[in-house]
C-alpha cells in the first residue's frame, strides 16, 4: 500500500488499512552513513531509505548490504593446486 505517514505517496510493505505496521508506527530516517546512496528518497519530513524502514540496524553489523555508494573490494581468487599434478609439472621441467 501507499505510505500515509512519513513517506507519503511511496509504496510501503508495512502500510495497511490500520496504519503503519512497523515498530513505532513509522519509518526511521536515514543515518549519516547512508549519504550518497541512490536508495535514499527525500520526503517532506526528511530523508528515508526506500528499502529498509530502520537503516541504522543494517549498518550496525558493518556495511549495509544494499548500499550503492560503497564499492565492494574484489576478492582474490585463490586457486587450489592439485598436488599430484603439481609434482608432475615440476618433474617435466
Amino acid at each position: 500500500m501507499v505510505c500515509q505517514t512519513v513517506k507519503t505517496g511511496v509504496e510501503c510493505v508495512f502500510m495497511s488499512k490500520q496504519g503503519c505496521g512497523f515498530n513505532g508506527g513509522s519509518c526511521n530516517s536515514a543515518i549519516d552513513k547512508c549519504e550518497g546512496c541512490n536508495r535514499i528518497i527525500e520526503a517532506g519530513t526528511g530523508k528515508y531509505c526506500m528499502i529498509y524502514p530502520d537503516p541504522s540496524i543494517k549498518w550496525a553489523a558493518g556495511n549495509c548490504p544494499t548500499a550503492s555508494h560503497i564499492k565492494k573490494a574484489a576478492e582474490e581468487k585463490i586457486q587450489k593446486v592439485n598436488p599430484i599434478k603439481a609434482s608432475k609439472r615440476k618433474v617435466g621441467k
